[in-house]
């Protein structure tokens, strides 16, 4: 349909409650005190790839609505690191968040919303009234369309205030670095360093040929070269202004850099022989830019690699997924720059696969580049979320973060969202099969040392191989090294205390006979600190626990599942191909569901639920296409229209009971 459709009933909006607000200069906010204004209610929790994805998306909408408009971040917790307010007032400054935060640790007023996945927006109009409920991303068209139709109906009633709302800005509290992501030593020769001296010719106490290390200062949006003394900067990368802009990154000949980064992340150092035909040396995974970047360290030039800078969503694109005697390949595109990317978060060179390997972090994928040819493919996982392992078009991932290659060529994955450590398992034809370490699935963590099968951890972010071949975890929502075994298949702890570590690297600057040392990015203390790596590793068992997150009760048998979704005013479901809405189901533990599963078109589904099986997760993925125009005359969508594609994904735990529900309705996009 193409107009948005209302129920004639009105539902007055929830009182909002929790722990603390943020980002209202110490001031609680009720409902009564927004009357007047278009509330969106973000409900969040800063782990979710996916919420950071619709920070992103609000902003252009809360400038131009600034004085109608007040946006509320409702964050409601996944993990139990989250629901820590020091933790969250981090995350609230490292992702520059400029509207109230209600903290909502018991999810209070997430139940009382009635949500079901991160993100889910809620927008209550000027009267209290709540008049659509969004799962997911890619609402911004319809909410461009849906904000200036309230402010037309509320100006009318005169019940819309404009002014300026309640968000008070905080202390900054960062110094050099700000929230740094990931490093990357830079030997002898390569870096700065090499010369001894910093970008304004001094020495500043670097030792020549001591090699250096390049730090994506992610919260300040550029790259900084350190000294091995973590202090002495030798070189800025990038104007340290927000944005997309190729060229001078650093000021070298005094020339003013105007290279600009958004929220760097990962980096990866191309061999010598494959830089000197490239022409740049370091490969960047600019996480918000939805772009791979390169650096030249020679005259601090930057150049987009791959990515145009449009956020990729699942299976978009002219993907060419091919099955043959070397295996899943998932070539996407031979013309890097026409490639829709989705939050790269690390990097890797693989020698067996001749190419740099992407932990494509917002579509739950691996990637890999090639610098050479410029062909970006898919490496492993079918994009949907979670963790399942086998044959790499089969396996799922959830928010990939960290990478590392290990001496055999296999490459080892922090999946952040699954709190798990995973592995590709590459053979010498390109064949990949990827395989589980450490970790149980979307809703299980902890902190807990010993066989791998117990073993927990929670929200890693960064992995790297150790000279023993054993491998080491930034624990990171745990504040932890962690050590994962693989010739006996135990976890131990090499070093606690940490404020989110986000990258773990083995130290090269130390010489032959001295004990290793490990370099771990501390991001919420913006430092990098040495971590020395005891003989005998710490042992900890602080339990293994799930998700603070309730359980849906459902009744065993038949379980009628609907999804509600609305176009936007000014689309129309795009069915010139048929039904353009789809849904892919399945479950964790697998005899959960025993009919109902798999991929079909259509938003509703007849599921049948074991009655053996006490509790498990739904994984429900729902997608839906409309295309933006007026309608013709014969009520067809014009030629080239934009069209959009709605998706969600939602990770349910059930437990089943006698007297649970027999119907599951989630909202994709529904208006009251």
């Amino acid at each position: 349909m193409s107009e948005t459709v209302r129920t004639h009933h009105r539902v007055r909006a929830s009182e909002l409650v929790g722990r603390n607000w943020l980002n209202t200069g110490g001031k609680s906010l009720d409902l009564e005190a927004l009357r007047g204004k278009i509330v969106l209610l973000d409900f969040w929790t800063f782990c979710c790839i996916n919420c950071l994805h619709v920070l992103d998306e609000l902003r252009p909408l809360e400038e131009k609505y600034s004085d109608v408009l007040v946006t509320v971040g409702v964050h409601s917790p996944k993990f139990e690191h989250e629901a820590d307010p020091v933790a969250l007032a981090a995350a609230v400054e490292r992702y520059e968040i400029h509207h109230p935060v209600l903290d909502d640790p018991e999810l209070e007023t997430w139940k009382a919303y009635t949500a079901r996945a991160w993100p889910t927006l809620v927008v209550i109009d000027p009267e209290g009234y709540i008049v659509a409920h969004l799962s997911g991303e890619g609402h911004a068209d319809g909410l461009s369309v849906l904000i200036p139709e309230l402010i037309t109906q509320h100006e009318a009633k005169g019940t819309l205030h404009r002014g300026n709302g309640p968000y008070v800005a905080p202390e900054p509290t960062s110094g050099t670095l700000r929230f740094p992501g990931k490093a990357l030593f830079l030997p002898a020769g390569r870096g700065t360093s090499a010369a001894g001296t910093s970008a304004s010719g001094t020495s500043d106490g670097a030792a020549p040929g001591a090699g250096s290390w390049l730090v994506t200062d992610t919260g300040h949006h550029r790259l900084v070269e350190l000294d091995t003394d973590f202090h002495t900067v030798l070189r800025t990368y990038g104007s340290g202004t927000k944005g997309h802009a190729d060229g001078p990154g650093a000021d070298v000949d005094s020339v003013k850099p105007t290279a600009q980064f958004n929220e760097p992340q990962g980096l990866v150092l191309l061999p010598e022989d494959v830089a000197a035909r490239t022409g740049y040396d370091v490969v960047i995974a600019d996480s918000v830019n939805h772009r791979l970047r390169g650096l030249s360290l020679a005259d601090g030039t930057v150049s987009t690699l791959a990515g145009n800078g449009v956020q990729r969503l699942l299976e978009t694109g002219p993907a060419r997924v091919d099955e043959d005697a070397a295996g899943f390949t998932g070539r996407l595109s031979d013309h890097p720059l026409d490639v829709a990317l989705s939050s790269p978060w690390d990097v890797v060179w693989s020698a067996k696969l001749n190419a740099v390997v992407v932990a494509m972090a917002g579509v739950h994928q691996i990637f890999s580049f090639d610098p050479i040819s410029g062909a970006v493919s898919i490496v492993a996982g079918n994009g949907l979320e979670g963790l399942l392992d086998g044959a790499a078009h089969e396996a799922w991932f959830a928010q990939s973060s960290g990478l590392a290659e290990d001496a055999d060529g296999n490459i080892w994955v922090a999946d952040s969202e699954t709190s798990a450590l995973r592995k590709l398992v590459i053979d010498d034809d390109g064949t990949v099969i990827v395989e589980s370490a450490v970790g149980k699935g979307l809703f299980d963590f902890g902190f807990r040392d010993g066989p791998a099968a117990e073993a927990r951890l929670q929200h890693p972010l960064g992995v790297t191989v150790l000279p023993d071949g054993s491998v080491a975890v930034a624990d990171t929502y745990n504040g932890a090294v962690r050590r994962y075994d693989p010739a006996t298949g135990t976890v131990s702890t090499l070093a606690r205390g940490l404020a989110e570590p986000s990258d773990v690297i083995v130290d090269h600057t130390h010489v032959a006979g001295s004990e290793p040392l490990l370099v771990v990015v501390e991001a919420n203390k913006h430092q990098l600190v040495y971590v020395p790596i005891p003989k005998e590793a710490q042992q900890v068992d602080e339990g293994a626990v799930q998700t603070h997150r309730p359980k849906s009760p459902v009744a065993p048998g038949t379980l009628e599942l609907t999804v509600r979704f609305t176009a936007p005013t000014g689309q129309k479901l795009d069915d010139r191909w048929g039904d353009p809405t789809q849904l892919k189901i399945s479950s964790t533990p697998p005899e959960l569901l025993v009919a109902g599963g798999g991929t079909s078109v259509g938003l509703q589904r007849t599921l049948e639920l074991s009655s053996g099986v006490p509790d498990g997760v739904l994984h429900i993925t729902a997608r839906a296409a409309a295309c933006d125009g007026p309608e013709t005359a014969d009520g067809e969508i014009p030629d080239h229209a934009a069209c959009h594609l709605y998706q969600q994904d939602w990770g349910i735990p059930v437990v089943l009971q006698a007297d649970g529900d027999t119907e599951l309705v989630l909202d994709l996009r529904g208006m009251d």
